[in-house]
């Protein structure tokens, strides 16, 4: 795999992850000031308003990821692929056409359903790659976001200089650029002979874990998946209004510290993430990339300098290792039959992280900052998020090897 051209279904999905994760980042600066004009509200009211939205593409997200999960191992990942495709489309378009609140929430609502596609994407690789060379493809879809993540919301605050409405065209302009792209490059990677019935019983978080469970040591994976993603949310959830209060930071040195952080993991997975998987194996990669996490969250709790945070971010782009080697060691245990159903159930766990993280860290943070607090301390939340990683790391440490008789599992 190293040295062959990435297979057409693979370059699909990695141009997918960067297409969604710029559409999602593009609209960032913009969202504010499209609430305040939709709600007639003032900047304090729609940052209220803007923790409602997220909390409902969350929970959408996490009661459609088996569904979506379930479905592709029915019907094929090729259709719900583009089928999600398209709705990002429309929903971008809607989005950018909205009279009112209402509507707003409505589209979050068919965010979360849309974006519920990491199973069937993550099911692509499983299908067309060994389990050995899952990781690093994996990786690939972590630098995809990364890069994603960085050219998104700098291309949305240019153009929401012209418009705040402006970025939500182009997002929808991409999502349907990348749906003609899978019309013709996206072909279908789950055989006929693996794919199942769908059952509703099976395509909700109750369901997929009774299945789930019955898979050896998937569970422990998941105890891990959920700790690690709650760590990780630390940043989306909180940087911002840490950087402004503990270093005085504009809104350029934030961007440009996202755009380093962005850089650095995006470097990490494409040019060192295979060495380091191939010789320690995925768990001890995780173990690494968990334990520079945690250590780089304490830092940015106790530095009062802004430049020391510059110097500790090579530790958060180690963090980046993390997901792809869980995501790899929940394919493991996995057959042909249940990719799909297993990577929505893992989509649908990082989707609790995203309901729930909203819910501690942003709280502790405004109240160790306030008035009634004992003394002020803007490292709590990472303080919190530090604990979360640790918690990952001791789950992790506790699980029993793979079961597989295979000698490469590393697992």
């Amino acid at each position: 795999m190293n040295r062959t051209p990435l297979p057409p279904a693979i370059k699909f999905v990695l141009a997918t992850m960067l297409v969604n994760s710029i559409g999602f980042g593009i609209i960032i600066p913009s969202f504010p000031q499209l609430i305040m004009s939709l709600g007639h509200v003032s900047l304090s009211r729609a940052i209220a308003i803007g923790g409602w939205l997220s909390l409902t593409y969350a929970l959408f997200q996490f009661l459609f990821g088996p569904v979506m999960g379930n479905l592709s191992d029915r019907f094929g990942r090729r259709p719900v692929l583009l089928g999600s495709l398209f709705g990002f489309a429309v929903d971008f378009l809607v989005m950018a056409f909205a009279p009112n609140l209402a509507w707003l929430f409505a589209t979050r609502m068919l965010t979360g359903i849309f974006g519920a596609t990491n199973g069937p994407s993550q099911s692509v690789i499983a299908d067309v790659t060994g389990p050995d060379d899952r990781s690093r493809l994996f990786g690939y879809i972590s630098a995809a976001f990364g890069v994603g993540f960085v050219a998104g919301p700098a291309l949305g605050g240019l153009l929401a200089e012209f418009d705040p409405r402006l970025p939500f065209y182009a997002a929808s302009a991409l999502a349907a650029a990348n749906f003609l792209y899978g019309v013709f490059a996206l072909p279908e990677t789950l055989a006929k002979e693996h794919r199942r019935p769908f059952d509703w019983k099976r395509a909700n978080m109750v369901g997929a874990l009774l299945t789930v469970r019955k898979l050896p040591g998937l569970l422990p994976i998941s105890g891990v998946y959920l700790a690690w993603q709650l760590a990780s949310l630390i940043y989306p959830m909180t940087w911002s209004y840490f950087t402004i209060g503990r270093y005085g930071w504009s809104n350029a040195m934030i961007g440009l510290s996202l755009a380093l952080m962005g850089v650095s993991m995006a470097v990490t997975q494409i040019l060192f993430s295979a060495r380091i998987i191939a010789r320690f194996g995925e768990r001890r990669t995780a173990t690494i990339g968990m334990l520079g996490g945690a250590l780089g969250m304490i830092a940015f709790a106790v530095t009062t300098n802004g430049w020391l945070a510059f110097a500790i971010m090579p530790l958060i782009a180690v963090q980046s290792l993390v997901h792809p080697c869980l995501t790899a060691m929940m394919s493991r245990r996995a057959d042909a039959t249940n990719q799909g159903e297993v990577q929505g159930f893992a989509s649908s766990v990082m989707a609790v992280g995203s309901v729930i993280a909203p819910t501690l860290f942003n709280p502790a943070l405004s109240w160790f900052t306030g008035p009634g607090a004992p003394f002020q301390f803007y490292g709590i939340a990472f303080v919190i998020a530090a604990t979360f990683a640790l918690v990952g790391l001791a789950i992790l440490f506790a699980m029993a090897p793979a079961q597989r008789p295979d000698p490469a599992i590393g697992g």
